[in-house]
């Protein structure tokens, strides 16, 4: 059974940035994707950014392209949200999610089942 664990996040100040990881564990293949959302307060989930584990097509929101940057570390099966320039309105609780089908995509985040435990972020203007 696969788990994923985040850690990061926090309070910033606008202009700021913060960082989250993802470190998954347990019946790891080679293909999976691995991905964020995020839930503010009275408004839908916005799935933040996606990419193929390994290397391929990554995914942004236009909310967040040139400001969130996802990498991975292979060696620590980790992913990590860059999050700079950061605005009010990112704030919100963010998800880790991974899907292991072969057939995974960077952008279909919403079909990830596997899910973190949330991390919120606040961005103060």
């Amino acid at each position: 059974q696969v788990h994923v664990v985040q850690s990061g996040g926090g309070s910033a100040q606008a202009g700021g940035s913060l960082r989250l990881s993802c470190t998954a564990s347990g019946s790891i293949y080679s293909r999976k994707c691995m991905g964020w959302f995020r839930q503010a307060p009275g408004k839908e989930r916005e799935d933040v950014a996606g990419l193929i584990y390994g290397g391929g097509d990554t995914f942004y929101a236009d909310s967040v392209k040139g400001r969130f940057t996802i990498s991975q570390d292979n060696a620590k099966n980790t992913v990590y949200l860059q999050m700079n320039s950061l605005k009010a309105e990112d704030t919100a609780l963010y998800y880790c999610a991974a899907d292991l089908r072969s057939r995974c995509a960077p952008q279909r985040i919403m079909e990830y089942v596997i899910l973190g435990q949330g991390t919120q972020v606040t961005v103060s203007s």
